[in-house]
């Protein structure tokens, strides 16, 4: 007789990641809840609401009659997401936490402590989002061992787990997950990937899941709350005060607390003028923003960017990009941003050799202009 297979689901305290374990229990798993506290609430007077969304988790867990723990990775997110994201904001880059946070915490530490602590044989968490794998095809992973030694031959043929879209178009958190490793995808289900959040609703709604039904949906970062993004990020980087200057002819049209406080393509409230301006350039030296009007202003668009070190999901380029230098494919470099077409080149970092696999790649798109992106 086969053993009943264990999932360790990530509980948030919210809606999402109560029906994932509900509907991981109706398959028949041994199921156990781990509530992940990653921001220390005391620190910020009490703004972030963990402990509030930890006791909606236990709760969660009572009802549905499964084991509960709390871990704490206050350390780690402050020194692998929160440290990351201070620093890009003062190279002049718009980072992405969730991401980081994702690849970093969520399936990073919380999936060695599941697999290394609590003997899981999968992981779940209430993202929407899907795998190529079956859930039988998820358990059977923990047995393919992974190919040993530094280097490993490129054209050797191994089934990449692939990162699908979820169901829900409008809900689709793949760009969240773009960034996890392999290992992890091979061990992870995500329950609501084939549901539309309003089944989900009513599936809690009929399971007396109406603690977290009733919850507003967490929007944004824990760590800022509520509070100005603005006030928050001056707590952590010096000021550096500078001027608005319209791209069309060089006017000044107002000052600033500091040019990494702006993200190209986003709207610049200048004090005083009615009319919207939209960051077009940052100069980091003088600490300028440059500004144009109108979203449609030309400055505002390019057709072609460069990213840095890419992470190949199935860990190998795609046999296109590697054979021809470049493939056609899809982007977005923001969450729920409709897919650009788009060709893909491969790049040159400086120092090593043209290497899709390693170095950075070039984004055109022949359609015309996409929104320019303070990419990296």
């Amino acid at each position: 007789m086969q053993a009943v297979r264990h999932v360790v689901c990530a509980l948030s305290g919210g809606v999402d990641s109560a029906v994932a374990a509900l509907l991981l229990r109706r398959r028949g798993y041994q199921v156990t809840g781990v509530f992940m506290k990653n921001w220390d609430s005391l620190d910020e007077h009490g703004v972030c609401t963990a402990d509030k969304d930890c006791e909606d988790a236990y709760r969660v867990c009572q009802i549905l009659d499964i084991p509960f723990h709390q871990v704490s990775y206050v350390k780690e997110y402050w020194n692998d997401v929160f440290s990351d994201f201070l620093n890009e904001y003062e190279k002049g880059r718009t980072p992405n936490p969730d991401i980081v946070c994702n690849k970093h915490i969520k399936f990073s530490c919380f999936f060695h402590y599941a697999v290394d602590n609590l003997g899981a044989d999968a992981i779940a968490t209430g993202h929407y989002a899907r795998t190529s794998l079956e859930d039988e095809e998820v358990f059977e992973q923990k047995l393919v061992k992974k190919p040993e030694g530094l280097f490993r031959n490129r054209f050797e043929v191994r089934n990449a787990v692939k990162l699908l879209q979820a169901a829900d178009s409008f809900k689709d958190q793949t760009f969240f997950l773009s960034q996890v490793s392999q290992d992890a995808l091979r061990r992870t289900i995500f329950p609501l990937g084939g549901l539309t959040k309003e089944f989900v609703k009513k599936i809690a709604a009929e399971n007396r899941l109406h603690h977290v039904l009733q919850k507003k949906e967490s929007m944004g970062m824990c760590f800022i709350g509520k509070r100005n993004f603005e006030h928050f990020l001056l707590q952590y980087l010096q000021p550096r005060p500078g001027h608005f200057i319209s791209i069309e002819d060089n006017k000044v049209l107002g000052t600033h607390k500091g040019w990494f406080l702006y993200t190209l393509g986003q709207r610049a409230n200048i004090g005083g003028l009615r009319e919207p301006w939209y960051v077009v350039e940052k100069d980091s030296v003088k600490g300028d923003v440059f500004v144009a009007p109108r979203t449609d202003h030309p400055a505002l668009y390019r057709d072609l960017l460069r990213t840095s070190r890419v992470h190949w999901i199935a860990e190998e380029p795609p046999a296109a990009l590697v054979r021809d230098k470049m493939m056609e494919c899809h982007f977005r470099f923001r969450h729920q941003m409709a897919l650009v077409r788009c060709v893909l080149q491969g790049g040159r970092v400086p120092g090593q050799r043209e290497d899709p696999a390693a170095g950075a790649v070039c984004l055109h798109t022949p359609e015309g202009p996409a929104q320019s992106w303070d990419g990296h």
